[in-house]
């Protein structure tokens, strides 16, 4: 589409849409995605195999700011919304998009598991996998519950039930963005930073003497009747499309040489956060994940501190723009919808005792990633079945 005005921040977001490096960091975070659930299931086997805990909880904690640099994509490929389009237009087309490809794979993927897991997937012994569940009771439930949330064959589907919120929310910001300037748009960003310490104090403040309201442990204003605390409008995953519209519009003037100390600083202590924590939160809330995810949280401070070097260096680097690059991004959304799947299959089928963690989540990234690729063009070809995966 084509404005009939010249307004240069739009056309600063679609030149970096032309740019190499948009497609090569959306095919680097799919990679990432599919790489954090193969190590998923050696994390979950806690204590009854701990070196296969630490090998996953470290690689998946390395491969934390994946989320959130899918999310900053968002926000470069579609901020500011072109001023032709209009607001049911763009839901029309975003929002329609999200929710035809979530009950597609939300009705495919539980049929594929169940067929799986009675078949040759029988004998599986993935830990993070519940083989009583896989009944036809079982499979009736997970072919209508997706209308209120995910389930365990769906999980990487709750991103689109997110980023159905950020497609309802966009427009708003994107008509703020219009008249907001630097100052305020940095204002805001500090307020949104500040929100990523949330998870932290929220470990400290019972650590504190902090004994909640009513058995509730929750936070500034947050209690049973209110889960819409001090800084609920103010935090989230909308922070990470404004911080990427941000980097993109007014580009930081470091030296790289700079950017690559402070960055990989900033790498560093994330991962030492991130990895540490979880391991920490494992030793004394043993298996519960509504602890050990906090220190995996995408919106915390720890994640954040690693992603925002890693879109920094893509966004300064001189990666060209290639047919290849922009195929293979095309298929990123594709990927990420039906992977999960992959990665099951290969957890079997790498579950060799001679071959270390590592070796084993490296063979199924290999094999994960090529399946869902291969799957994922498939259906792009086809007209009847693109919408499924684009």
């Amino acid at each position: 589409m084509s404005t009939t005005t010249f307004n240069p921040i739009a056309e600063s977001g679609r030149a970096a849409r032309r740019e190499g490096w948009v497609d090569a960091l959306r095919i680097v975070a799919c990679a990432m995605v599919v790489l954090s659930h193969c190590c998923d299931h050696f994390t979950a086997a806690f204590d009854s195999n701990y070196s296969f805990f630490l090998t996953g909880t470290a690689i998946g904690s390395i491969v934390r700011p994946c989320v959130p640099l899918f999310v900053m994509m968002s926000g470069v490929l579609l901020l500011p919304i072109n001023n032709n389009v209009s607001l049911s237009g763009f839901y029309k087309k975003r929002v329609s998009r999200v929710l035809i490809a979530l009950i597609f794979w939300s009705l495919l993927l539980p049929v594929a598991c169940y067929f799986y897991f009675n078949s040759v997937g029988g004998s599986s012994v993935n830990p993070a996998v519940d083989l009583t569940a896989y009944t036809r009771s079982g499979l009736v439930n997970r072919l209508w519950s997706w209308i209120f949330n995910f389930n365990y064959d769906t999980t990487p589907l709750w991103y689109l039930y997110m980023l159905l919120g950020l497609y309802l929310a966009m427009p708003i910001v994107n008509a703020w963005l219009a008249t907001a300037s630097r100052k305020d748009l940095r204002a805001v960003l500090i307020v949104w930073i500040a929100t990523l310490f949330i998870p932290i104090i929220k470990i400290v403040a019972p650590l504190c003497g902090y004994a909640g309201n009513y058995g509730n442990l929750d936070i500034w204003g947050g209690c049973d009747w209110n889960v819409y605390g001090t800084f609920y409008y103010m935090s989230g995953f909308m922070g990470y499309i404004l911080l990427a519209y941000y980097m993109v519009k007014y580009p930081l003037s470091w030296s790289n040489r700079k950017l690559a100390v402070i960055g990989s600083l900033m790498f560093a202590a994330g991962f030492v956060l991130t990895f540490g924590g979880y391991v920490l939160l494992q030793k004394y809330f043993p298996g519960n994940y509504s602890y050990l995810e906090i220190a995996w949280w995408f919106t915390g401070i720890n994640v954040f501190i690693m992603t925002w070097p890693i879109f920094e260096w893509f966004r300064r680097s001189s990666i060209r723009p290639r047919k290849v690059l922009t195929y293979l991004a095309g298929l990123t959304f594709g990927i990420y919808l039906c992977h999960f799947f992959f990665v099951m299959v290969g957890y079997d089928l790498f579950n060799i005792a001679s071959l270390p963690a590592v070796v084993r989540i490296a063979l199924n990234l290999i094999f994960t990633f090529s399946c869902a690729a291969i799957l994922a063009a498939l259906l792009k070809s086809w007209k009847v079945t693109r919408k499924f995966v684009s």
